[in-house]
């Protein structure tokens, strides 16, 4: 298993790139979607390949309140369909199945959401997860 990010929403995309700039962080990358109103901005330590803030800024969004800012954690697995399995097998909730073999969410006992990716490419379908509905708010 690998940390691989830490999402935040953002209403000021830049002032918040220069306040973690300040802080020593590097601009990674960055991707805009048109059809979906929402630019992504991965920032990271200068040299270290490990976690990154990840930073969304949904373009009609007119402020957050009550801790929306907070998206959640993300993990790289070898398997997302043992790991989803076991998680399952402990009482866990996936909340956002893994029927595409590549992305689930699940959440913690605080309620904050995690996001499980398979390493490398998506494995091919299989159940009980093609069939399996979301369960609420990822």
């Amino acid at each position: 298993m690998k940390f691989l990010h830490t999402m935040i929403r953002v209403s000021d995309p830049d002032a918040t790139v220069a306040f973690f700039q300040l802080l020593g962080l590097e601009e990674r990358r960055r991707m805009e979607n048109e059809a979906g109103r929402f630019t992504l901005i991965f920032l990271g330590v200068p040299g270290d390949e490990g976690g990154e803030v990840e930073l969304t800024y949904n373009w009609d969004e007119k402020g957050y309140g009550g801790g929306r800012n907070f998206g959640h954690l993300a993990y790289r697995v070898d398997n997302i369909y043992e790991t989803c399995q076991r998680l399952m097998d402990a009482g866990v909730t996936i909340n956002r199945p893994p029927r595409d073999g590549h992305m689930a969410f699940v959440r913690s006992p605080d309620n904050i959401s995690v996001e499980l990716l398979q390493e490398g490419g998506r494995l091919a379908p299989a159940e009980p997860w093609t069939s399996m509905p979301n369960t609420g708010e990822w």
